[in-house]
């Protein structure tokens, strides 16, 4: 019998890709933010755009969580990333960008990837995080804001891959907090668990993060980093601490494919060009001569 987290990591897929697009194009028409001040969150949710791409990434949110119930961490952290090709053919289709050859091959290369560890992975609940890993949760919030924090201050590419650094690790670590919450089943024990806490902070974080990594050019850039940043912590968490599980036989296959991922993300964010282009100021008329502007009279 086919698992239902199948199902939840492909809608999970196309909800991530649409919502990577809508927020990008809310983010480039929004005043670029030097601080880490949350009210930029405030500002994205006065446009429309960015509430449609806000409720697919919830919607996708759930989906994962959903599909981390019986699915590894190391799938579905990677498998975010292939919500990247979604929006670049969204983008290609309605905003009109236009990717360089690398691009499309590193795109296609991350498809190939996803599909090994979809074939490499093995379903399985978790264990669940005892005080020392939610200590760890915890600390990494902290540390996340506070590099954050000096992070706003860069611009550029440069800018755009670091914030979308730090917003990967934010999400990494709701989803091993959620890894093990997806499991609880009892509306008490759901909301007396100090990782749905974590687990809505670190996603608010990685939030606002990422709103500000897509102000500073690449959408493709900005996600790339944050879905490299994001997949190996939650991968060797998972790995060791909440017995995700690979298919007998198939621990080679399982490499190639997360290795493949996390190559192809990485050079997305050496290679992608930016996006948002504004629009050329029309060319200023030079001044006519005064003896052309004012034709000789004859009679």
């Amino acid at each position: 019998m086919v698992s239902s987290g199948w199902c939840f990591l492909a809608a999970m897929i196309l909800a991530y890709g649409v919502a990577n697009l809508l927020q990008s194009a809310a983010a480039a028409r929004t005043t670029v933010h030097h601080t880490f001040d949350p009210s930029l969150l405030v500002r994205l949710a006065g446009q429309r755009t960015y509430l449609m791409g806000l409720g697919c990434q919830v919607a996708g949110f759930v989906l994962a969580f959903l599909a981390r119930e019986d699915l590894p961490l190391f799938l579905v952290q990677a498998s975010v990333a292939a919500g990247l090709g979604v929006t670049a053919v969204l983008g290609v289709l309605f905003l009109k960008w236009t990717l360089p050859t690398a691009e499309v091959v590193l795109l296609v290369l991350l498809m190939v990837g996803i599909a090994a560890l979809v074939k490499s992975a093995q379903p399985a609940h978790a264990r669940p995080l005892g005080a020392a890993a939610i200590a760890g949760l915890t600390l990494a919030l902290l540390l996340i804001g506070g590099l954050g924090f000096f992070a706003v201050r860069l611009q550029g590419a440069l800018g755009s891959v670091v914030l979308g650094s730090l917003a990967g690790v934010g999400f990494s670590a709701a989803a091993i907090a959620a890894r093990p919450l997806a499991n609880e089943h009892s509306a008490v024990g759901f909301f007396a668990n100090p990782l749905l806490y974590l687990l809505v902070v670190h996603s608010l974080v990685g939030q606002l993060l990422l709103g500000l990594a897509m102000q500073r050019g690449s959408t493709t850039a900005a996600v790339a980093a944050m879905d490299a940043a994001g997949a190996v912590p939650a991968a060797i968490v998972g790995l060791l601490l909440l017995g995700d599980r690979i298919e007998p036989g198939k621990e080679w296959l399982a490499g190639v494919g997360f290795v493949v991922t996390l190559a192809s993300v990485i050079a997305l964010t050496r290679y992608a060009e930016p996006q948002h282009h504004q629009a050329p100021a029309p060319p200023t008329r030079r001044p006519e001569p005064a003896a052309l502007r004012t034709a000789p009279t004859s009679r």
